[in-house]
């Protein structure tokens, strides 16, 4: 990948888009040892930025919950926090 920089341009979509091509290309079995080496670390690049991307919207996300005819803020918890109660 590039420069930290150049990585806040990448929307999210962009990057899963790119990585779905990089294992396209790894699961073809066609690409050179060395070729196949820079995709699998541009690869993680992505997948890396994804996951902070992810964070960071997750961080943001806040849920409004109808409490005794009132709305109240609650953190946002995902699905899997859920059924674990």
């Amino acid at each position: 990948m590039n420069s930290g920089k150049d990585d806040n341009a990448v929307s999210f979509e962009e990057a899963m888009d790119k990585l779905e091509q990089i294992v396209a290309k790894l699961e073809s079995g066609d690409v050179p040892l060395e070729k196949a080496i820079e995709l699998f670390q541009e690869g993680m690049a992505l997948s890396h930025l994804c996951g902070q991307k992810l964070e960071q919207v997750e961080r943001k996300i806040e849920t409004l919950l109808e409490e005794n005819g009132t709305f109240v803020k609650k953190p946002f918890q995902p699905a899997s926090d859920e059924r674990e109660n």
